[in-house]
């Protein structure tokens, strides 16, 4: 989960120290810290792994989680790799800055509006002419990624093979991703998560959508190339004893994308390299996004592929309980049929005890991951294992959370973040909301097993 809690350069703060102490307080198996970019670029408040300047935050990071578990929860960083999405424009902007006139849209502008003048026009006058137009006239002039750009944003693909810097990809993205990696052990983490999921850079070369010419799209196993490529680079520079997971969808969940066959080669493949483990999620798309505002970039947890990503409460017949299991399940039965035991984690509306026991004695999973619970409260583990599962606070799946996550707040839980706002020495948020940003402490004093 990325709590929004680093810096506009990606370091570590003291707002994400106490987070993550706050969560290792409640000893959980692992930890897997947020979705940690692998690239030094500007990517606002996310944390980064692109450079050696940043091991000592995240060193300190370690430290803490250590500390405050008692050494009893490991931790795994989640690295991930994006390329450019831009916000919505102004429409008077977009046509004036961004939008490139050629000759087919002054012909199509003078067919549809019946006026030839538009043929030898000057460009400022054309612009200011779609700049007024209706949208209907604009269907009719702009091409499918220039009403895009318009309507959600400029946003770049894996297949924008005219670009060199996407073209480039394969060349360049298993040395960053293998730096990135030996940050993390240089750190201190006990492992990394390769995220090939949701709707970002190898999520996007897995995708049935992706039909790069140059043997990294098309065919099943020219998609998977990229991946492996990635993660062989990583385990080299790591070595075998390090722990390396990935993070990849069952289902993409929108159309023409990739489904659940798919995610079934791609699991065995990736456990037939050495993956330590296989983390199946759903959904998460911009393909199926719905329209931001004028200002605000697409977001990609908005349309159905994002509802079957972070289910809520107020959902379908099935509700958002449990929903990804199914996909985990066959994955683990084909990466079991062939002779491998790689473990397989499930997630998504997991937030009870016995729901996760069914779980793994069903064989559906090996591992239960759970975001959305351990948010709502930290310490759920400790109180099953002591069984007071009666004080645990259950998240309800109204995605508070994810609203938060939206709009690139600092992320808390509704059942706490209004909670003892008088207790001294508490971080608050800074959006002027009142809200504080961990959990208040579980006091477990009573119990010698702790």
């Amino acid at each position: 989960m990325v709590p929004w809690r680093a810096t506009d350069d990606g370091f570590v703060t003291p707002n994400i120290i106490e987070w993550y102490g706050r969560f290792a307080a409640g000893r959980p198996g692992v930890i897997v810290v947020e979705a940690t970019g692998v690239r030094d670029i500007a990517s606002g408040p996310l944390l980064r792994i692109g450079h050696d300047r940043f091991i000592p935050g995240l060193r300190k990071l370690v430290e803490t989680v250590r500390r405050e578990s008692q050494g009893h929860t490991r931790l795994f960083i989640q690295i991930i790799d994006f390329l450019a999405v831009r916000r919505r424009p102004p429409k008077d902007k977009f046509f004036a800055r961004f939008f490139e006139i050629q000759p087919l849209h002054r012909a199509a502008l003078s067919e549809a509006t019946g006026d030839t003048h538009w043929m030898s026009a000057g460009e400022s006058e054309l612009r200011e002419i779609l700049a007024a137009a209706p949208d209907e006239l604009l269907d009719r002039v702009l091409d499918e990624r220039e009403l895009e750009s318009l309507r959600f944003g400029y946003r770049e693909r894996v297949t924008d093979m005219d670009l060199a810097h996407v073209r480039e990809l394969p060349r360049v993205l298993p040395g960053i991703f293998a730096s990135a990696a030996e940050r993390a052990c240089e750190a201190g983490f006990d492992g990394v998560e390769l995220h090939y999921a949701h709707a970002y850079t190898m999520a996007s070369f897995l995708s049935a959508k992706n039909d790069r010419p140059d043997g990294y799209g098309g065919e099943r196993e020219n998609r998977v190339r990229l991946p492996l490529e990635v993660y062989r680079a990583v385990r080299e520079r790591v070595g075998n004893g390090y722990t390396v997971g990935v993070r990849f969808l069952g289902d993409e969940a929108i159309e023409g994308g990739s489904h659940l066959e798919d995610a079934v080669y791609f699991g065995v493949e990736f456990a037939r390299a050495g993956f330590d483990y296989l983390s199946v999620s759903k959904g998460g798309k911009f393909d199926d996004a719905k329209q931001p505002k004028v200002g605000q970039a697409v977001y990609p947890y908005t349309g159905r592929s994002g509802y079957e990503c972070m289910p809520t409460v107020i959902s379908d017949e099935r509700g958002p309980f449990g929903r990804n299991v199914p996909l985990a399940a066959a994955i683990k039965r084909a990466v079991n049929s062939v002779g491998l035991a790689t473990p397989v984690v499930t997630s998504g509306g997991i937030s009870t005890f016995e729901q996760a026991e069914d779980i793994l004695r069903n064989g559906e999973a090996d591992i239960i991951g759970a975001a959305r619970q351990s948010l709502a409260d930290p310490d759920w583990f400790l109180k099953i294992r002591l069984g007071r599962g009666d004080e645990i606070r259950r998240c309800v799946f109204t995605n508070y959370c994810e609203g938060l996550d939206q709009m690139h707040k600092q992320v808390t839980c509704k059942l706490w973040d209004r909670v003892g706002l008088d207790e001294p020495g508490i971080s608050m948020s800074d959006d002027g909301k009142r809200r504080r940003l961990v959990p208040p402490r579980y006091d477990f004093s009573d119990d010698r097993d702790v």
